[in-house]
């Protein structure tokens, strides 16, 4: 999760697994026709501010290094779910999607000094976020494990096991070192971390036996797992979720077009479309609200 815990910005790679493992991943061709399924939702367009609309474009903020959520294609185009999303929202509106690179870290500031009209970064909503923007929560994500096929593997008791996570990420930093610690504080053995440069050097150890499970935000992992149906299985459910959200302009009445036409897109079954099609429906939400953080 993208700094929830006040961790540098994750670098995540796309999921360039080797050998047996299947890299294939939707093309923006595809990705382009599921944004255009979109049905445009003058209600929705009707609520935004007026310099956005006479604009006619939707500026988009990304740090796109977090597969599958936002990354960049073999042609250096940014793609990924998250950013369907955006770009379903954008065409929801009646405006043109523009999505531009930025440092993660930068996204925040950056829609507040109204270069983007809407950051699109797997942002978990917090109440200290939600003190600078307004956020449009758009999908609920957490830690989910995976194991291999046939493996039964409880996240809550995995001492003594090998456990694969991406370097840096919360899983390395946090979460497994924490279960390690409680393990050994009851007399268990220590869980065994092994962490790796990219996420899908992770998903590989599993897959080639060199792992016992991998530890990985939820979206990420149901993607591997989607990918790699009858090589791996989820252990457990998603634990710590949390929610996403679109950063937008605090009080500028963007949260409430951008909530609207994503509701439209829940409705009319394009934000399950997409998340369909990239394997993390598990995540996906029936009804959209604004800043959930200070309202739960």
């Amino acid at each position: 999760m993208r700094a929830r815990f006040v961790l540098p910005p994750v670098v995540a790679s796309v999921l360039l697994l080797t050998g047996c493992v299947d890299n294939s991943m939707p093309e923006m061709t595809g990705a382009a026709e599921r944004v255009a399924a979109v049905t445009v939702n003058a209600d929705a367009a009707a609520l935004l501010p007026q310099a956005v609309a006479d604009s006619g474009v939707l500026a988009i903020g990304t740090a796109p290094n977090y597969a599958p959520n936002e990354f960049k294609d073999s042609e250096g185009e940014p793609i990924g779910w998250d950013l369907e999303l955006a770009r379903g929202v954008a065409r929801a509106l009646g405006l043109e999607a523009v999505v531009a690179d930025s440092n993660f870290d930068n996204i925040i500031p950056s829609v507040r000094g109204n270069k983007f009209d809407l950051g699109a970064s797997s942002f978990t909503d917090t109440v200290e976020r939600e003190k600078q923007l307004d956020f449009v929560h758009y999908y609920d994500a957490g830690v989910q494990w995976a194991a291999p096929v046939g493996r039964t593997v409880d996240p809550a008791d995995a001492c003594g096991l090998k456990v694969a996570v991406q370097a840096t990420t919360y899983q390395d930093t946090s979460e497994v070192p924490a279960k390690s610690a409680a393990c050994v504080a009851a007399g268990k053995p220590a869980i065994v971390k092994m962490p790796f440069d990219t996420q899908g050097n992770a998903v590989n150890a599993v897959v080639l036996g060199q792992a016992d499970a991998f530890s990985a935000d939820s979206p990420v992992a149901l993607y591997a797992l989607s990918k790699l149906e009858g090589k791996l299985q989820p252990a457990g459910e998603t634990f710590d979720v949390a929610p996403y959200g679109f950063a937008v302009a605090k009080g500028s009445g963007m949260a409430e077009a951008v909530q609207l036409a994503l509701q439209g897109m829940v409705d009319d079954g394009s934000y399950g479309a997409i998340l369909d099609t990239w394997g993390v429906r598990a995540g996906g939400l029936e009804a959209i609200t604004i800043n959930p953080a200070s309202a739960g």
